[in-house]
């Protein structure tokens, strides 16, 4: 049994959410908490799997609530929240750079046509997280990355003619964007290209999260703009992104791939189509396999391609796919991902 810990200071979405994670068979609710401060008492004294966890309540909010817990019994959080307006949205991403590892929208009320799909998002989050016995925001400091062969690598970077960067991310990835661009100088010359995976009505606000440490402009994707050096672009909810040889994002209503939408998948074809060897692409941290083909198809097209090493994902799936593939020229630890891009960057011809 997934032992869970709801935190959650409205007693009717306490109770809401109790009843749906004490309806899976697989799930025991151990205990509740109404704010923070009863939050850490019960995490001592019930060491839960997993923690729900909301961002605003009185005497110890659930930013602060995640710190302390990550500091003392680290657990892995999975923040819930109600509110979609971008600014809170924003204060609520500051609980991951605390160390939460999720962010879901709290399910659709009973009688919603949403209701059953955000439910079993929410039971599905809590399985996988519990899965995630130690929960790390950053790696050990002095673990060397795994490169690929010295011949490759070398190729990688004598060859590369770089006009774009893509990455996809999923479970974990807010953070790990965070590190890379808030790491990027601020005449850094290549546009980048985002799919990370998020529930519906969190996007802008995760948009507004990394701009506020990161020196390139970060935008929420528009349909038929150009691409700007230098600038960071964000593929919106529901939306497939791609890129055209005019140097415009496309953005469509195009089916799910792997059931997502906006899918990794989707955008590192239309890279590899636009751009060729001429890109870099990534996969980071994520459930599933999104991506991880295409990644594949990037670089035997002579593309540059990383993933996330596995002891810093808090999911290996989407980087571990593409690895399984020998899809990644280089293997990497977050911190080192903007040094190797950099390099690269300043290494066109």
């Amino acid at each position: 049994m997934i032992k869970v810990l709801v935190v959650e200071d409205s007693p009717v979405v306490r109770e809401f959410l109790v009843r749906i994670l004490g309806a899976d068979p697989s799930i025991q609710v151990i205990g509740t908490a109404n704010d923070g401060e009863q939050a850490l008492e019960a995490v001592a004294r019930k060491r839960p799997d997993v923690i729900t966890m909301d961002i605003h309540m009185p005497k110890l909010d659930g930013l602060e609530a995640t710190r302390r817990i990550m500091e003392t019994y680290p657990t892995p959080i999975v923040i819930v929240s109600g509110r979609t307006d971008p600014r809170e949205v924003a204060t609520t991403f500051r609980a991951m750079e605390a160390g939460a590892v999720a962010v879901l929208r709290l399910p659709a009320g009973i009688g919603h046509p949403e209701h059953e799909a955000s439910a079993r998002e929410l039971v599905q989050t809590v399985r996988l997280m519990s899965e995630v016995k130690v929960v790390r925001r950053w790696p050990k400091a002095g673990r060397q990355p795994e490169l690929a062969p010295p011949a490759q690598a070398q190729r990688a970077q004598v060859e590369a003619k770089v006009k774009v960067i893509a990455i996809g991310a999923s479970t974990g990835g807010p953070p790990v964007l965070q590190t890379i661009l808030a790491a990027l100088p601020q005449d850094f010359p290549l546009p980048i290209l985002i799919v990370q995976h998020m529930a519906a009505g969190f996007t802008q606000g995760f948009v507004q999260w990394l701009a506020q440490t990161s020196s390139l402009p970060v935008h929420l994707a528009m349909h038929d703009e150009y691409i700007r050096p230098g600038h960071v672009y964000v593929a919106p909810d529901e939306f497939q992104m791609r890129v055209e040889r005019s140097g415009k994002i496309v953005l469509t209503k195009d089916e799910p791939e792997n059931g997502l939408r906006p899918s990794v998948s989707y955008l590192f074809r239309s890279v590899a189509e636009v751009y060729g060897r001429d890109a870099v692409a990534g996969l980071l941290t994520g459930m599933g396999r999104d991506g991880a083909e295409e990644l594949k198809l990037l670089r035997d097209g002579g593309a540059t391609t990383f993933a996330q090493d596995k002891e810093s994902s808090v999911v290996h799936g989407m980087p571990g796919e593409a690895i399984k593939l020998d899809a990644a020229t280089f293997i990497l630890l977050p911190e080192k991902i903007p040094a190797v891009l950099t390099n690269l960057a300043h290494n066109r011809k």
